[in-house]
């Protein structure tokens, strides 16, 4: 019994561990590939240890594209836009889990109706709003759209749906008014749910490509996205190079992720304590 029990234990952590490395091989391949020359990355069999040429990556680089200009772009635009959300969501959120009012539900189920429609199709509308507004080629064309999201409310609401009534009745007896309510008893007890929304917002302002290609007219606005494809030529590309870019632009993504995801741990251990 005792073998059998092992048996299952070894394949298990096995299991895991396959998983950890397969989850782990891309961002090690992109390390290998930001310290090796560009032949390395057509070697057969593959080059799997790293180089010394990261240095000289990093010099080219900053030769060909204004990286540092580009990551305070896109820092001022995933930060804004992730504070925005996680302040319109959780009000919103808290509001439809909490309050009920004339055509709430009615409201609601449009709402996550919307999650439905791809966001392909969503773009020449913002696109054209963009445009009557004026606000074209400017940071607020890209944080504006994204400040508030269908899942975000959800997630929220579904979150909220867990606060005690009577904890709320107390506050209000307390002196708070809905907005207290919101402040100082509800955002405390959605910090886990705030963080995962945090993590998923800014790594998805930090990775947007496609928006910021749309209504982005000045380089010197670009974010780390646009700014990377300036390292590809139309007839020949130093994939070195490329990787060496990636790799920067991926190393303040991991910081916050760890940050962030702390939070986020820390949060849901709370609650099965206090549970």
């Amino acid at each position: 019994m005792n073998v059998e029990i092992l048996s299952k234990k070894v394949f298990f952590h096995a299991v895991l561990l396959l998983g950890v490395v397969i989850s782990i091989f891309p961002f090690y391949w992109l390390v290998v590939m930001a310290t090796n020359e560009t032949s390395a990355m057509f070697a057969f069999p593959p080059k799997l240890t790293f180089g010394s040429y990261f240095v000289e990556n990093f010099n080219n680089v900053m030769q060909n594209m204004n990286f540092f200009r580009a990551l305070l772009n896109t820092v001022f635009v995933a930060v804004v836009s992730t504070t925005l959300q996680l302040f319109f969501n959780s009000l919103t959120g808290f509001t439809f889990a909490k309050f009920k009012f004339p055509g709430s539900k009615v409201l609601f189920f449009i709402l996550i109706g919307t999650m439905m429609i791809p966001g392909q199709m969503v773009l020449v509308p913002q696109f054209i709003i963009m445009k009557n507004l004026g606000l074209l080629g400017s940071y607020i064309a890209l944080i504006l759209p994204s400040i508030a999201t269908a899942f975000g409310i959800f997630w929220i609401r579904q979150y909220a749906l867990a606060i005690y009534d009577d904890l709320l009745e107390a506050a209000r007896i307390d002196g708070c008014n809905k907005f207290g309510l919101y402040w100082h008893v509800a955002l405390p007890v959605l910090r886990p749910a705030l963080a995962f929304l945090a993590i998923t917002t800014f790594m998805g302002v930090w990775e947007d490509y496609l928006w910021p290609l749309i209504v982005l007219t000045d380089t010197s606005k670009f974010t780390l996205m646009l700014a990377l494809q300036q390292l590809k030529t139309v007839h020949t590309a130093d994939y070195s190079m490329v990787m060496t870019g990636t790799l920067l632009s991926t190393i303040p993504l991991i910081v916050f992720f760890l940050i962030v995801s702390r939070q986020f741990i820390a949060g849901i251990m709370e609650g099965a304590v206090k549970s």
